[in-house]
């Protein structure tokens, strides 16, 4: 039994059943589109969000259907906005299999992305779970701004951390805190606990993105080198902006330039990793981790003790100590 499998005993009879509720959530009488569904939920993830809805529901009280329908429409509307990013990315892989644009073309994956889309509405709505909705909207709103908000900064000033932490907290935390928020509004009133385990999905969701940016200069695989796909892509992450901020004006110019070219080349993406390992970006990109770590766990420890709070501890540790 993998570390995942020991976090999710509290609620493995929940995610269990969760898969028949998603199943159902988006079945359909078109042929094709019951096919794409089929290769979607046969390649899903890990599924991490419905695991931070069930979890934090259970923290508080007990699973009901309210947690389903959260769960349900969160893992919609993030399926959704993956499709749409690889469309958008022009990516032919997700999770090491084929992504639905690179089978079935842009078209139809824009189409399915907007059923999922779809779907997500109706379930909330059927349900009358109107604040689930409104939760879960706002995640997206913030998401879809972090994108265009990154978008526009991307030929701009490459040392604003301000930015940088506004960027990440729209677009990759907005939807953990989503699901720890829905998690809470599925079992109790108490808008005071709402907001509280909102900020513990957001500081959780920041220190996921941060080891994502991390992990993009460790070295993995059978060739030892680093993956450099956000080097490859131009993008100024915590690492590279830290180590910039510890550069002088000359430095930083080169590595910039050098980021900036169209080469993508394992020799650039070495010396830019070099470079950031020298100037302490890797090291200080560390310490925010852990920084936003603790900041979750402080706001974990004023809950009463079970083994959901527990797992939600593992699962903090999980997100932040993985390969890849």
């Amino acid at each position: 039994m993998d570390k995942l499998d020991i976090i999710k005993k509290p609620v493995e009879k929940e995610l269990n059943d969760f898969e028949k509720h998603f199943r159902n959530s988006v079945n359909s009488p078109v042929p094709l589109l019951d096919i794409i569904n089929n290769y979607i939920i046969r390649h899903k993830g890990k599924q991490i969000r419905p695991l931070f809805v069930f979890l934090t529901a259970k923290l508080l009280g007990d699973v009901n259907k309210a947690t389903f329908t959260a769960a349900t429409l969160i893992e919609l509307l993030h399926t959704s906005t993956l499709l749409h990013d690889d469309v958008v990315d022009e990516s032919y892989e997700r999770r090491n299999h084929f992504s639905i644009n690179a089978i079935w073309k842009t078209k139809i994956a824009v189409l399915v992305g907007d059923y999922f889309l779809s779907r997500g509405l109706l379930v909330s709505i059927a349900d009358k779970q109107y604040e689930l909705l409104e939760t879960v909207s706002v995640a997206v709103e913030e998401m879809i701004a972090g994108e265009l908000l990154q978008i526009q900064s991307a030929s701009k000033s490459t040392k604003n951390i301000e930015n940088y932490f506004s960027i990440i907290e729209k677009k990759t935390a907005s939807l953990i805190a989503a699901c720890t928020k829905c998690g809470a509004q599925s079992v109790t009133t108490n808008t005071e606990t709402h907001e509280a385990l909102r900020k513990f999905g957001l500081y959780a969701g920041i220190a996921f993105q941060i080891k994502d940016d991390l992990l993009d200069y460790q070295k993995t695989g059978l060739s030892g080198k680093p993956a450099g796909n956000d080097i490859k892509e131009k993008k100024f992450t915590l690492p590279l902006i830290l180590a910039l901020q510890n550069s002088s004006t000359s430095e930083s110019k080169k590595i910039i330039k050098l980021v900036k070219t169209n080469e993508n080349s394992s020799k650039k993406i070495n010396e830019v990793v070099e470079y950031v390992i020298k100037k302490n970006g890797i090291k200080q990109s560390e310490e925010y981790l852990n920084l936003y770590k603790s900041k979750a766990l402080d706001i974990l420890n004023q809950f009463t003790e079970n083994e959901a709070k527990k797992s939600l501890v593992s699962l903090i540790d999980y997100v932040i100590s993985r390969n890849k």
